[in-house]
């Protein structure tokens, strides 16, 4: 760049005489190595840069508030793909501007009306955000209302799905993964982390680190306890894991072999789409069923509003019935 300079500016006075170009050259050399010289941003590159720096504060503030950084990787995905699909400035971006880019996505790339509110909300966090630092003036997603998505009802496992699953099962550590995640409802990410110190036996408890690295405690029945306790005799590893791969070096499993395993007992067991998250939707459904108040059932999901629960949660028709002719008939 400086060398550039230098020549350009000798080449619009070439009218000169050599010896003085000569002592020019000299002069702008040592003069120009006491400067560092940058090229100016466009408009576009400048645009660019402030949002990026932006949108780093915005990641750096969620993940002051405890967010994991699977969610602060996505938010990243998904605000990227935004500013870089708009192209201005944060404090420019209008209401019709998010509202004509969350409909090109949709169509586009056939995105369910789920996934499409998922990514408003992360939009609004921003936004909102930028308001409160007093970035901008007002969010321009305040007017941008909650996509309604169709309610579908989820299947759970029922008691004979539980028992034909068991059967299915060719190794303890498989019986004893699907008792835990049947009695406590924790999600595969918490099963993977979880260590053989973590259970009490004693108390038929256990410790879990949910989503943003919340620690909580879950409880498991009798069943659960027999069968972790033979798994866990006819270990040999010393791996402090709980679950672990059945052949050496005996690795923690991964979300990924958790799913897997569960997939092929399923298939032994001719019982469709069984994966993790279909034990806790069961328990959540199981204990409200039961009479189980949404609170406390909302604690031992790690749910931090009651709303998620109740969309893991199903109310069997047949209580709802009695219940009005109990209460209303």
């Amino acid at each position: 760049m400086k060398q550039n300079i230098i020549n350009n500016v000798l080449s619009a006075l070439s009218y000169l005489p050599q010896s003085e170009r000569d002592r020019l050259y000299e002069v702008l050399l040592k003069e120009l190595e006491q400067v560092e010289i940058t090229p100016r941003e466009s408009d576009g590159e400048r645009c660019l840069r402030e949002n990026s720096e932006l949108e780093q504060a915005f990641i750096s503030a969620k993940r002051l508030e405890g967010c994991s950084e699977k969610s602060l990787a996505y938010y990243h995905a998904t605000l990227n793909k935004l500013l870089l699909a708009l192209n201005k400035p944060v404090d420019t971006i209008s209401t019709p501007d998010i509202r004509g880019y969350l409909a090109d996505i949709q169509e586009s790339r056939s995105l369910s009306r789920v996934t499409i509110d998922n990514i408003r909300r992360i939009f609004s966090s921003f936004f909102s955000w930028l308001e409160d630092e007093d970035l901008i003036r007002k969010s321009p997603v305040r007017r941008i209302r909650k996509v309604r998505a169709e309610t579908l009802i989820k299947e759970v496992l029922t008691d004979e799905n539980l028992e034909v699953l068991r059967d299915s099962c060719m190794e303890p550590r498989d019986l004893a993964m699907i008792d835990l995640l049947a009695s406590t409802g924790i999600r595969v990410g918490e099963l993977v982390k979880m260590n053989r110190r973590d259970i009490d036996f004693q108390e038929r408890q256990c410790v879990v680190f949910g989503k943003g690295n919340k620690e909580r405690e879950v409880y498991f029945n009798a069943r659960a306890k027999i069968h972790l306790l033979n798994y866990l005799r006819d270990r040999t590893d010393d791996n402090p894991a709980l679950f672990v791969s059945l052949h050496a070096p005996h690795s923690r499993l991964t979300i990924g072999g958790v799913e897997s395993l569960l997939r092929a007992v399923g298939v032994r067991a001719k019982v469709h789409h069984v994966h993790p998250h279909k034990f806790r939707r069961t328990m959540a459904t199981m204990a409200i069923d039961k009479g189980m108040p949404i609170e406390q059932v909302q604690r031992l999901l790690g749910h931090v509003r009651v709303d998620t629960t109740l969309h893991y949660a199903q109310v069997n028709q047949n209580n709802v019935k009695l219940a009005h002719r109990k209460f209303i008939s």
